[in-house]
């Protein structure tokens, strides 16, 4: 069975594209197999699938839901897990929105028992679970994920088989199948012209090529919840492009920061050659007709969560013996999972480090480290623990007493009331991760640290009383940009954090009351609804176009891509063009000639004779105007087209032009007065020195900067600036600064074919037919140029435009052409309409010209 890629193509060849069938408008079902498995009866879905709701989609790794099977009656027992992201999040959707959830469970399900727990979880949770048999769910998640791709985005580089899980091959595959089983299960309960889907984080960066190869149209987002790598990380990953490519199958992407946002343009652009640029504030990427937009926004906390747990009874009593327990002590507070990348090692050697330069301190100040589960597995997750503990112990030997510990390791499950109440206790809170994608700690700190009625009672302060609250945070978690009067720090400067800390403890209460109080207006007025509010009216947004543009797939595998084209984009019809030939009176012909009538590829740049024969033959008829306009030099097209008595050529984009070979080369106005190069020059010579790669070549009419060979990034940055400097110290000579595809030059092709029509109009000769063929960008200008010919009021008739393109990509032009071949034939045809025009025009030239008149 071919792909859903290879039919659209095959419509686009027979010029059907545009008469699929509309996808259906309701969903009447949910299967509760892979899609390849058979489709049960089970799952009736006419609740979610409700006309008047909006419909969105959520889709994580792991459903929000707890699971136990109770052991005496051998049944499934499910609850929501109100610490979950996903849950709190539909705070941001407004209340008609239906919210249905895909994902795995925490637990293991009998295949047997698979069908009914899937239709429980669907009618009481609205939620789809993907069942992952064990082996494939041990490869993807502790193979792929958490040993391989969560190391590397954290800038571990598995250097040796002792530091980190080496690529493998069958895990990558492993990978992709659990993204596929995803996308199957979403496949079935979304209707993608009404329902949104939101799929997080970097366990399923595949998904979205699978979503979009089956709904071309869905309107997908996706959000990486831990870091972007530089590209210099980043590139060392064998499956680079393919993870690249699937992300650019969404509509948008969140980051927290702008530092993972810029990692990742960087990648694009490296790596795909892509370039982006800021649309009215937002930041985009153009890929094959699509935008893909980026989302810059750190999530937020639940705030009325937060809130009730500092009013849980158990909240209030825990307080009151911690506040025994420590007393007189100042408390820094940690809170971290067990893992390699939280820096708890350093964060204890900062602790010794303090204790040792202020020892006024000792029996003053306590750490208070709360240590979360590990998330995964493996010897570098036990060593960290192990130095944990041996720092712990050391230091605790050197600086404490009977009744003082300097550093508390709570190394449990500790329930949330818990850490409400150490929390409100604390007087600092230190974040020390290597590397963190966005680490919520701080926020929930600053919340706690506001207090609430009874959390007042239970510390016995006045409800008017000054908050205050200090954060010492790492400079490399997503929190840190926003947290502004948190004191930054280097991680691995044991140093700065000692010094970070006790200036955190010592620091006036006045100056932790300004600080407190600005972090707690931005932390309460950025939390968890207005983080998912904002990202999907972003992806609102960014989907409006949908239905807008005509979409069909290409590609194959992770290759597959979505091309986007206005509806009126079609393939250029030689039958049709020819009859519009046949009976018109006046045309111009504008012809791109690299790329176009001689292929890139051709190692013989000079035309061959049938070209020749081809020119010949059109230019031949009094009624065409023929013109060749390329970049080349003039001594290059004039001595390749020397048989070509009245074809017209425009050299270097327009600069040179002879309207036939006994005519005299003309120069374009615009830059008669070369005095311009004299300033030009050594600006341009001056970004050539800085550069490594680019070059500055040399036209009469031109100058041209090419940075092709040098660094993407720096290169592209340095063309920026470049075409800046010269708009200003050329803003008053008679030259055109313009910026091409790594390239900065001067005269385009569309004041050509400007020139060519009003030079037509002004001699009474106005064309009704316009036919302009070219294949890169330098030939947008000449088709937006002569689609504006069609509103010159001086012309008597709207004229016949043909604006061609070859390759099917996004152009202005309204027509492509496959190849040169097509070319060929185009003119082909062109030549045999235009004989037996001439040849009726010879035998009957009075009836044919009166009829033009």
């Amino acid at each position: 069975m071919a792909s859903s890629s290879y039919i659209s193509l095959m419509d686009l060849a027979s010029g059907d594209m545009f008469n699929s069938p509309q996808t259906p408008e309701r969903i009447s079902r949910v299967m509760t197999v892979p899609v390849d498995g058979g489709i049960t009866d089970d799952g009736d879905f006419d609740s979610l699938s409700s006309e008047c709701c909006e419909k969105t989609i959520i889709v994580a790794n792991f459903l929000p839901l707890q699971a136990q099977k109770d052991i005496k009656s051998g049944q499934w027992l499910f609850s929501f897990d109100e610490d979950s992201l996903l849950l709190q999040m539909k705070d941001g959707f407004s209340s008609d929105t239906i919210v249905v959830y895909v994902g795995s469970l925490k637990v293991d399900v009998d295949p047997k028992e698979q069908d009914e727990v899937s239709k429980t979880l669907l009618e009481e949770f609205n939620c789809v679970p993907t069942f992952l048999p064990p082996d494939l769910q041990k490869k993807f998640y502790h193979g792929f994920c958490k040993q391989y791709l969560w190391p590397l985005f954290h800038y571990m580089l598995p250097m040796c088989a002792d530091y980190g899980n080496r690529f493998d091959r069958l895990h990558w595959q492993a990978y992709l199948s659990a993204n596929k089983i995803f996308a199957d299960k979403i496949i079935e309960v979304t209707n993608p012209e009404k329902d949104y889907v939101w799929v997080h984080d970097y366990h399923l960066m595949a998904l979205p090529t699978f979503l979009r190869k089956h709904f071309h149209r869905v309107k997908l987002g996706f959000f990486l919840h831990s870091p972007f790598p530089s590209s210099e990380i980043y590139r060392t990953l064998p499956v680079r492009e393919e993870i690249l490519k699937a992300l650019l199958n969404a509509d948008l992407i969140g980051f927290h920061t702008f530092d993972y946002a810029r990692h990742f343009l960087t990648c694009c652009s490296r790596i795909l050659g892509l370039d982006h640029e800021s649309k009215r504030g937002h930041i985009g990427l153009d890929y094959f007709g699509r935008t893909v937009y980026m989302k810059i926004l750190p999530v937020g906390i639940h705030m009325g969560q937060l809130q009730s747990s500092l009013n849980h009874p158990s909240s209030s009593t825990k307080v009151k013996e911690i506040v025994a327990k420590f007393n007189g002590k100042k408390i820094i507070i940690g809170v971290d999972d067990m893992d390699i990348f939280k820096g708890i090692s350093l964060k204890v050697l900062a602790m010794e480090q303090l204790l040792q330069e202020h020892p006024e301190l000792q029996g003053k100040v306590v750490l208070i480290q709360i240590v979360n589960p590990a998330r995964s597995t493996g010897k570098d997750v036990q060593e960290a623990k192990r130095e944990m503990y041996e720092s712990t112990e050391r230091i605790n030997d050197v600086f404490g007493f009977p009744g003082y510990e300097p550093v508390v390791l709570i190394d449990r499950c500790v329930p949330f009331y818990e850490k409400a109440a150490y929390y409100a206790c604390a007087e600092c809170c230190i974040v020390n991760a290597v590397r963190d994608g966005m680490n919520l700690v701080p926020y929930k700190y600053i919340v706690c640290r506001q207090g609430t009625s009874r959390m007042d009672e239970a510390l016995q302060i006045a409800p008017e009383s000054p908050r205050t609250s200090m954060l010492v945070v790492s400079e490399f978690i997503g929190c840190s940009p926003s947290l502004s009067g948190a004191i930054r720090v280097n991680p691995w400067n044991i140093d700065a954090v000692a010094d970070a800390l006790n200036m955190a403890i010592t620091m006036p209460g006045v100056e932790k009351q300004i600080r407190h109080e600005k972090h707690y207006r931005y932390v309460s007025s950025h939390d968890v609804a207005y983080w998912s509010q904002s990202f999907m009216q972003d992806l609102e947004r960014a989907c409006k176009e949908h239905y807008n543009r005509h979409c069909w797939g290409f590609g194959f595998g992770l290759s597959f891509r979505i091309l986007s084209i206005s509806p009126s984009f079609r393939k250029l019809s030689i039958d049709h063009i020819i009859s519009v030939h046949r009976r018109t009176c006046r045309r111009a012909i504008f012809l791109d000639y690299d790329g176009t009538v001689v292929p890139h590829s051709s190692i013989i740049k000079s035309p061959g004779p049938e070209v020749i024969l081809f020119m010949n033959s059109i230019c031949s008829d009094p009624r065409n105007t023929v013109f060749i306009v390329s970049g080349r030099g003039k001594n290059s097209l004039s001595d390749w087209f020397a048989q070509c008595e009245n074809l017209g050529i425009a050299a270097e984009h327009g600069y040179f032009i002879r309207w036939n070979r006994r005519s005299e080369w003309e120069t374009f106005p615009i830059a008669i007065d070369f005095g311009w190069k004299r300033i030009a020059e050594p600006v341009m010579q001056l970004y050539t020195e800085a550069t490594d790669g680019s070059f500055i070549e040399s036209k009469e009419s031109a100058l041209v900067w090419h940075h092709q060979d040098a660094d993407p990034d720096f290169g592209s940055s340095q063309a920026k600036e470049l075409l800046d400097h010269l708009e200003n110290v050329l803003a008053n000579e008679p030259v055109v600064v313009k910026r091409g595809h790594q390239i900065v030059e001067g005269v385009t092709k569309g004041l050509v074919a400007k020139k060519v029509l009003s030079t037509m109009i002004s001699n009474g000769e106005p064309p009704d037919f316009v036919l302009c063929v070219g294949d890169d960008r330098s030939d947008e200008d000449m088709f937006e140029s002569i689609s504006n010919t069609a509103y010159i009021s001086s012309l008597p008739v709207s004229p016949e435009i043909f604006a061609c393109t070859i390759g099917q990509k996004p152009s202005k032009a309204r027509y492509y052409l496959d190849d040169t071949v097509d070319v060929l034939k185009l003119l082909s045809g062109l030549t045999g309409a235009s004989s037996s025009t001439t040849s009726t025009s010879n035998t009957e030239t009075e009836v044919s010209f009166e009829s033009c008149a």
